[in-house]
């Protein structure tokens, strides 16, 4: 599948992802959604940079939630649609999804 495809299935999945997140009473905004290698944040190879990850601020009750824990309803839909979830990482980023990473 080529980049764009990709990128273009990642872009469907987050719409569902955030109407998930409405369907449980939860509001998002965009984090870090795009990384330039200039930045020094993300390497060439980073899912950022590929426009296939996207981090996401969570908010419940208008509090917002910086712990693994409250994103896990989302990072379990996440995967159940096919993406893969920070959460789930040897070091947990509960609030990156990406899309197409092992």
């Amino acid at each position: 599948m080529k980049l764009s495809e990709r990128q273009a299935k990642f872009t469907k999945m987050i719409a569902l992802l955030i109407q998930y997140a409405n369907l449980l009473g939860y509001s998002l905004t965009f984090g870090d959604a795009y990384s330039k290698v200039e930045f020094g944040v993300h390497s060439l190879n980073s899912f950022h940079y590929k426009r296939l990850a996207i981090d996401l601020n969570l908010f419940i009750g208008g509090e917002y939630q910086t712990t693994t824990e409250a994103h896990r309803p989302l990072g379990k839909f996440w995967v159940f649609i096919g993406g893969t979830w920070g959460g789930d990482f040897k070091k947990p980023d509960g609030n990156h999804y990406s899309y197409g990473e092992e």
